[in-house]
């Protein structure tokens, strides 16, 4: 991990309400702790594992995202930097060019900055004192945080070394309806739709590997 000791990293493994059977398995190459959160969401999950951190920056990755082997010392060193908070530009674990394009976007600022998938990073008191996730927003939370973040004038930076992240949901629908229900629910959310009914919109408009494709 580029040179940062693994003893000084806490790793919590927060699940939904809907996960918590007692059926997961994990690796890891240090200890780590679970939260049974009593409710699902991701904005719920992620702040009840914050509360729990103890260190000083707090990482917010996703369980289906690799990051790149020097990610820790991208983060250390991004905060000795001076700034506050930061992302990481990704690309897809498919080889495919509108994919490729898709990921260019994510190393620089723009209308999609901010998504969980970029892998938030953040120190601690700068979290608290924006109140972490909103527990309301059911499908927007990392966009809504982000909005916060630049409303506080948060310093952050975009780091260009790429996490991975699963194509499954493009594997799953097409390239141009991903693309368009996106732009659709983003533009929405920014215009303040109701975030009960933008998760309902998502469900309809986005198939995952678990629904029936009927």
């Amino acid at each position: 991990m580029g040179g940062v000791a693994l003893k000084d990293v806490e790793i919590i493994v927060a699940l939904s309400g809907t996960t918590n059977d007692g059926s997961h398995e994990l690796k890891m190459p240090i200890p780590f702790q679970y939260v049974n959160c009593a409710d699902c969401g991701r904005a719920l999950q992620m702040n009840e594992a914050a509360q729990l951190a103890r260190g000083e920056t707090m990482v917010f990755l996703h369980a289906d995202v690799i990051p790149p082997k020097t990610f820790l010392a991208d983060i250390q060193r991004t905060i000795a930097e001076g700034y506050d908070a930061g992302f990481f530009s990704y690309r897809y674990d498919k080889e495919n060019f509108l994919l490729k394009i898709n990921a260019s976007f994510t190393a620089r600022n723009g209308i999609f900055t901010g998504g969980g998938d970029q892998c938030l990073f953040i120190r601690k008191s700068i979290f608290e004192r924006l109140k972490g996730f909103d527990e309301n927003q059911v499908v927007m939370e990392d966009f809504e945080f982000f909005e916060r973040m630049k409303k506080d004038k948060v310093r952050y930076k975009i780091i260009k070394n790429d996490l991975i992240v699963s194509a499954r949901k493009y594997e799953h629908n097409s390239y141009m309806r991903v693309n368009l229900s996106n732009l659709l629910l983003v533009t929405l959310f920014k215009f303040g739709y109701p975030a009960h009914k933008l998760k309902s919109l998502h469900n309809k408009l986005i198939r995952t590997p678990y629904q029936n494709p009927s």
